[in-house]
Formats: structure tokens, sequence, C-alpha cells
């Protein structure tokens, strides 16, 4: 997959966040997380092999692996988790616990 279809599929993806009524600042947001979540697995897969930030069960994986209702759920789950951590990855989730994740 070339750079020119990822961005077609993730502008893809922001057109149904927004027509769902998502505001482009909740979207960004939500995307930045997932792109987030996502980098940390990549990351931890060879050749880089580091160690991920992020707690197994609230990982990328953990996402992957379910659909609708779950996922939602799982998700919303993933980032409240995720700011009760301490350090760096607490501080960039923090803000979730009244944030846009509970208006998805």
């Amino acid at each position: 997959m070339n750079s020119a279809t990822i961005v077609q599929k993730l502008w893809n993806y922001c057109n149904v966040l927004r027509d769902d009524g998502m505001s482009y600042g909740d979207y960004v947001e939500q995307l930045t997380y997932l792109l987030f979540l996502k980098m940390a697995d990549e990351r931890s897969r060879p050749p880089y092999n580091q160690a991920s930030p992020v707690l197994a069960g609230y990982d990328w994986p953990s996402l992957v692996k379910k659909d609708g209702d779950e996922l939602f759920d799982h998700y919303r789950h993933t980032l409240e988790e995720l700011g009760k951590q301490k350090g760096l990855l607490g501080l960039i989730f923090n803000k979730l616990h009244g944030g846009s994740v509970h208006e998805i």
C-alpha cells in the first residue's frame, strides 16, 4: 500500500466521521489517538523491537480483534485506561475523561 492510498483511506474515514456529526477537531483527535496506538504497535515489531508504552490489552492488536459495539466500548475503555497511566502516556490521553471520546 503506497502513501497516496493510505492518505485517501484516512480522508475517507474522516468523511464518515464528519457525516456522523463530529467536528473536524474531534475526528482529527480520535484519528491521532488511533495512529498513536498503531505506531506504538509498529515500533514494537522488527526491525525496531522497542518496548511498547501501551499496556497489553489496551493496544492496537486488542482493537483490531473487535468490531461493532464491542470495538466502540473497548476503544472508549482503552482511552480511559491509558489516561490513568503515569508519565507521558497518561498525559497524552488524560484529557479524554471529559472529552470527545464519550461523544463518538
